[in-house]
């Protein structure tokens, strides 16, 4: 049987540590104080008598610690390598490295690793959703480090690249969006999506009687892109989505005057400024617009010009925020069961999100639904517009009359 000679080399450097601490000790003795040498015999005996496995080849062996660079995925054909990227990191070759050029200046990892082999260790959780724990069995290394690469790329591109990929309401949003919707100055829809959360024993905060799971909601508005310009994760699931929005940043700016102010179109000699597409889940808003079907005085079967306005505006939602939010649970699957502690859940969502908008930035393929997620449908709360939001509710009103009246005259 072959012997492995590490295995001997300790069993003889501890015995000889024994016999350096107490020379006088008799080894043979059982009724020697010192009587350890004998156990590692015993301990010897066993591990010999048990057949030891044989060692695994070179190349079988994860080069975990060496940079990435050096795997064969390096040397595949450039159309394969962007492939096997995606599969395994979720983001093409080019963008891979794009995205460690912008990390490097920060240093973002542990030194003892090289970056771009942390960084795919990081994305490899992100893309794949699996836990520090399992990809640990895969690549060889200790989930406390997987974990550690995870938390400073969620935490950089939450915080110091965020700006960089979400550029909140481009001056070109309302010009760019009216190719793709005939609601003049329309530049972008809002949605409050649950993110999952795999936790033992959750928060009741974190439960709402609508869906089975604990959760923490994700705002957010993207463009006829699928780009994401505007993104808040600041309430656990029992919040309802008109509370959420209220006490967002977003929220604070619009109702003050500070966005969302222009461009200006008059139509009928009311003013509209820029503003979003909402459900009947977000109150009635100068800068928000639901349809009239959501307004219990409204009814679109009664006014055909509401019933026109109605159909833009799903539609430019079925077209922008909804597939946005399937595109993002879909490359990045930790957010359909987000499996990190709840100090980093908020922090994990956005970078995912910044994430999101590098791929539709670079044009990454969405492979014809194959990178889509559906969550389970909701029954949606109607939101009612308080006492403070009376005069906005009135303008916002007046807008949507002006929208509709122009939209059905076309």
């Amino acid at each position: 049987m072959e012997i492995d000679p590490s295995l001997l080399l300790l069993l003889s450097n501890l015995l000889q540590l024994q016999t350096y601490l107490d020379p006088t000790s008799d080894p043979t003795s059982l009724s020697s104080p010192s009587s350890f040498p004998l156990l590692f015999f015993a301990l010897a005996s066993s591990l010999l008598s048990s057949p030891i496995p044989p060692s695994p080849s070179p190349s079988l062996i994860p080069n975990s610690l060496s940079p990435l660079s050096s795997d064969p995925i390096y040397s595949l054909d450039p159309a394969t390598r962007d492939a096997r990227f995606r599969s395994l990191f979720g983001l093409s070759f080019s963008l891979f490295n794009s995205l460690l050029n912008s990390l490097l200046p920060h240093s973002p990892f542990p030194l003892h690793i090289p970056p771009d082999r942390a960084l795919s260790l990081a994305l490899s959780r992100l893309s794949r959703g699996v836990s520090s724990r399992l990809l640990s069995r895969t690549v060889s290394l200790p989930p406390s480090l997987i974990s550690r690469c995870t938390h400073s790329l969620t935490r950089l591109l939450s915080t110091t690249l965020y700006s960089q990929f979400v550029k909140p309401f481009p001056p070109s949003s309302s010009s760019s969006s009216s190719r793709y919707t005939p609601l003049p100055n329309l530049i972008g829809s809002i949605i409050s999506s649950p993110v999952r959360l795999r936790l033992a024993a959750p928060d009741s905060t974190l439960l709402s009687p609508n869906r089975p799971f604990p959760s923490v909601l994700l705002q957010a508005v993207a463009d006829h892109r699928r780009v994401f310009i505007d993104a808040c994760v600041r309430a656990p699931g029992s919040v309802d989505l008109a509370s959420h929005l209220r006490e967002s940043s977003l929220y604070q700016r619009a109702s003050s005057g500070k966005l969302l102010t222009e461009p200006i179109v008059n139509l009928h000699g009311q003013k509209i400024r820029p503003y979003l597409a909402g459900d009947s889940s977000f109150p009635l808003l100068p800068f928000l617009l639901t349809p009239f079907s959501s307004s219990p005085a409204s009814s679109s079967a009664s006014h055909p010009s509401y019933e026109t306005f109605d159909t833009a505006l799903i539609k430019y939602r079925a077209e922008s925020i909804e597939p946005a939010i399937a595109l993002l649970k879909g490359r990045w699957k930790i957010l359909r069961n987000l499996n990190v502690g709840l100090d980093h859940a908020a922090q994990t969502i956005m970078a995912c999100v910044v994430l999101h908008n590098m791929c539709q930035l670079a044009k990454e393929p969405e492979d014809d639904g194959k990178y889509l997620w559906r969550d389970p449908p909701e029954t949606l709360q109607p939101a009612y517009s308080l006492d403070s939001e009376w005069s906005m509710y009135n303008v916002a009103e007046s807008v949507r009359e002006a929208l509709a009246e122009d939209l059905y005259d076309r």
